[in-house]
């Protein structure tokens, strides 16, 4: 099974969040939420209380499959100020092991060297952050072991395509089924 950890402090956008989490955990991914601040609560970018399971000073991640990274103000920007999370990605991402992260998320990316060189997305008006990288203004853009997604509407593509490379096409396409994915899909489409 593969195991993933997502980082999260206040100021966390809560959509961002969670909707990898349920998908992940539907396809049965173990995710692990890791608080960065000094309780396992954190208090998301619109006032939504989240419990997280572990406080970054008590894991190890070198299990991780993926280290995941949500968007949102100002917690993408308290996630991009905390050492430990940066040293986690870092050598997560020179391991050769994915690493994501969406919205204001990927400037923790740029600041790490990690854009350099890479095709990425992020959210309008955050390309500044993605230093060396080349944006691509997708929804979703994988380079490598870094995947990064547009904003909050890019949530459920993020969390799919995620859900496809640790678990397989068939998983992540008998969620989208069951989930009504691909019915919103068709929507768009009218």
């Amino acid at each position: 099974m593969a195991k993933v950890y997502e980082f999260l402090s206040n100021g966390t956008e809560e959509v961002e969040a969670l909707i990898p989490v349920d998908v992940l955990r539907r396809a049965g991914v173990e995710v692990v939420l890791v608080s960065t601040v000094e309780e396992k609560t954190i208090v998301s970018a619109h006032g939504v209380r989240i419990e997280c399971d572990e406080m970054i000073e008590d894991i190890d991640c070198s299990d991780a499959d993926l280290l995941m990274i949500p968007g949102g103000l100002p917690g993408a920007e308290n996630l991009c100020n905390h050492p430990l999370v940066r040293e986690a990605i870092k050598k997560q991402y020179e391991a050769g092991k994915l690493v994501s992260a969406i919205c204001a998320g990927p400037m923790i990316f740029g600041s790490l060297g990690i854009t350099a060189g890479k095709r990425c997305t992020c959210y309008p008006g955050f390309e500044d952050h993605l230093t060396g990288g080349t944006y691509t203004g997708e929804l979703v853009t994988v380079d490598g072991n870094v995947i990064t997604g547009e904003g909050p509407a890019a949530s459920f593509p993020y969390a799919y395509t995620i859900c496809e490379i640790l678990c397989g096409e068939g998983t992540a396409e008998a969620l989208k089924a069951g989930m009504m994915y691909n019915h919103l899909c068709e929507q768009c489409k009218e």
